[in-house]
């Protein structure tokens, strides 16, 4: 079996350039780090990963907790971070938790007992016994989508309340005056704040707010679709619907067209996040979208930066909040009628 020592031989160079070449931990000019790559295909090395990470001190394994992997913003997310992570040599260990709360402490202690590096996780709980296990933490963590308040960890989002200021604005500006909002539970963070940019964005304009018109679909696209059908059927029925998520805006199109309603001709559809095979979809949705990208480099940064500092002790935790954008569809048009 080839060591590091035949590496170095078939190089040319110390044991201890070999060393500083494989962990990059080191200066060492491009033209020596290729001759250690060449000679290490030549005999076929393979350096350990384990003794490399007892000598860093850490992992380069990442943990990635998510609720829903189906979710297609979870989906993109997941696929953006792995690219990220795989510029700095780390491997992202996915685990999901089917969007059970109680099953999130559980998999970060498994993730631990693997000796993950850290932990990248997109959070259901928001109480303070989960914010106090994750401060008593000894790996780093960054929680995206989600804040646990408390926790004092570093945190990546989108703006949740303008994302939904934005497509309230936009269905406003149409002429609409009927708009129903369709949500997901409020104990959570992110449901939370699209429901309040929902109601702060009416209120600011004078428009009412019809409690019925009010939905709590759990982020579910069959919820969305039995809360549309009741909406749609009432008397004085809606000219515009918010979903706050894709999911529930898939849901909500089926039973417009299930209904046999024309969309945007009798209702226009929002909402947050594209939909798989969006470009497909017919009408194509406006909606505000979350700059995936951003969010999983910047999260890929934070942990990167704690993992390789051991947790940059003294450094408070850091936010980043991303700005959402208007993708307009052709889903949306003025109401008809008077009084929309």
């Amino acid at each position: 079996m080839a060591t590091i020592r035949d590496v170095a031989k078939k190089a040319g160079v110390a044991i201890s350039t070999v060393s500083l070449a494989m962990n990059g931990t080191g200066p060492v000019s491009a033209e020596t780090l290729k001759r250690v790559q060449d000679a290490s295909a030549a005999i076929g090395y393979t350096p350990n990963g384990l003794a490399q990470s007892l000598k860093r001190g850490h992992s380069k394994l990442v943990g990635l907790v998510l609720g829903d992997i189906g979710n297609p913003f979870f989906s993109r997310l997941l696929r953006a971070l792995e690219t990220a992570l795989s510029e700095t040599d780390h491997m992202v260990i996915v685990a999901e938790t089917a969007a059970h709360p109680e099953r999130e402490r559980n998999t970060i202690e498994q993730l631990r007992r693997h000796r993950v590096g850290g932990i990248l996780m997109a959070p259901m709980m928001n109480d303070p016994a989960f914010a106090l296990f994750l401060r008593r933490l000894d790996i780093p963590v960054v929680l995206i989508d989600q804040n646990v308040e408390g926790a004092d960890r570093d945190f990546v989002s989108s703006d949740n309340a303008l994302a939904t200021m934005i497509l309230t604005e936009y269905l406003r500006r149409l002429g609409h005056r009927r708009i129903a909002f369709i949500g997901g539970d409020p104990v959570q963070g992110t449901a939370a704040l699209r429901l309040k940019g929902f109601r702060e964005t009416m209120a600011a304009a004078g428009l009412p707010v019809d409690p019925a018109l009010e939905v709590v679909a759990d982020f579910s696209g069959e919820k969305a679709y039995d809360h549309v059908v009741r909406l749609m059927s009432r008397p004085q029925r809606p000219t515009a619907l918010i979903a706050a998520s894709n999911l529930m805006a898939l849901g909500a199109l089926q039973a417009i067209h299930d209904l046999g309603l024309d969309c945007p001709g009798d209702v226009s559809l929002t909402g947050v996040d594209d939909v798989p095979w969006g470009n497909v979809v017919r009408p194509r949705l406006t909606i505000a979208a979350q700059p995936v990208e951003e969010l999983a480099q910047r999260a890929a940064t934070f942990l990167t930066e704690r993992m390789k500092l051991r947790g940059c002790a003294g450094l408070p935790p850091r936010t980043h909040i991303a700005i959402p954008k208007l993708v307009l569809g052709t889903s949306c048009a003025p109401p008809r009628g008077e009084g929309g």
